[in-house]
């Protein structure tokens, strides 16, 4: 500790990001990139966008942004927050409308990053336990509270919970802000955002790092109430009013548009999994059911620490993430039918056979 520290930033525990390696020939499946590149659409938009109006400061309201987002979604301009990521914006969320009168509450297995946030705000929070099937009840957040996170699709498992299940939590907790961070929901759930009109306490997040494949650009947003969307500004501009460039405004608008391209894309990440789900299985795996762009894996006779040596030393890496009820599963990122190919190769190579 440096005696220059704020006091507080001893006791943090920072998120630890998934490993960008630094070197060639690997098969990184760790971090849930998509395995495509970006819409051309949005390529051919930044570059045009390239001259000499760099020179000038981005739009700090991202109105034209926003209002793409906003005709996308049918909804109103007003009800329509970006940031810097998803991240971003979720730690906005954490503090702007997060009540500090009682504890944060989400998911013992989900989002490493909400822990993260509550140190850096000093907000109380407790872990609710998934049920034995990795799963979010959520009655099991009808409880005081200051405030709820729900990953759906769950980061880390990829279990998503259905609409109806939403709307109950909503009114459940008529007086608190129930956050539904959507970072995987093109790949097979049901996005929450119309749900946003019936309950002004519901704030959904989404991402363009994932379905979209711009996870280099930096770019994430918020669909709620105009109530809720004001307190995220309050604090984005007591904070950095400028978070999004003009290439980034200007990428972000022109691959939200492309929804042709989106459909196409995610259908056939979807389908890989499914095909990649069945070879797992028939070299002994358990995996979770998946509306994700990753699958959550285990094998009965194989520690996963073990795995994921192996797999490296054949140069493809896989998660094993920290939280102790998963602590002996792998993350696996769907990448394309031959990345996904070369995995099952590797996992045969290292002494699982087929069932």
């Amino acid at each position: 500790m440096s005696r220059f520290w704020n006091p507080l930033v001893a006791g943090l525990h920072p998120y630890i990001p998934g490993e960008q390696p630094q070197f060639s020939d690997i098969l990184k499946l760790n971090t849930n990139e998509l395995p495509y590149g970006p819409s051309p659409a949005a390529l051919t938009a930044m570059r045009e966008s390239c001259d000499n109006s760099l020179r000038l400061y981005p739009d700090p309201t991202a109105k034209a942004l926003r209002g793409v987002i906003a005709q996308t979604y049918d909804t109103s301009i007003d009800r329509v927050f970006v940031g810097n990521g998803s991240d971003e914006v979720l730690g906005h969320a954490f503090r702007a409308l997060i009540s500090p009168e009682g504890p944060m509450l989400f998911a013992d297995v989900s989002y490493g990053f909400y822990p993260v946030y509550c140190g850096l705000f000093d907000q109380p929070y407790r872990e609710i336990p998934l049920n034995a099937r990795f799963e979010i009840d959520v009655e099991d957040y009808a409880i005081p509270c200051g405030g709820i996170a729900i990953a759906n699709p769950n980061a880390n498992t990829g279990h998503a919970i259905p609409l109806e299940a939403i709307s109950r939590l909503a009114s459940l907790q008529p007086d608190r802000t129930i956050i539904i961070d959507e970072a995987y929901v093109d790949f097979g759930a049901q996005s929450a955002i119309r749900l946003t009109e019936e309950h002004d306490n519901l704030l959904v997040v989404q991402t363009l790092s994932k379905s979209r494949a711009l996870a280099g650009l930096r770019v994430g947003y918020a669909i709620g109430h105009p109530d809720l969307i004001a307190g995220l500004v309050r604090v984005k501009d007591s904070f950095n009013s400028y978070p999004l460039s003009r290439l980034a405004q200007t990428g972000a608008a022109a691959a939200i548009a492309d929804e042709e391209w989106l459909t196409q894309t995610t259908r056939q990440v979807m389908a890989t999994r499914e095909r990649f789900v069945q070879n797992l299985a028939g070299l002994g795996f358990d995996i979770l059911p998946s509306c994700a762009n990753f699958v959550l894996v285990h094998h009965p006779a194989h520690q996963a620490g073990d795995l994921l040596v192996g797999l490296r030393e054949r140069h493809i890496i896989v998660r094993q993430l920290g939280a102790p009820r998963i602590r002996d599963w792998l993350r696996i990122t769907i990448g394309t039918d031959a990345e996904m190919s070369r995995l099952i190769g590797a996992l045969a190579s290292m002494g699982l056979t087929t069932r």
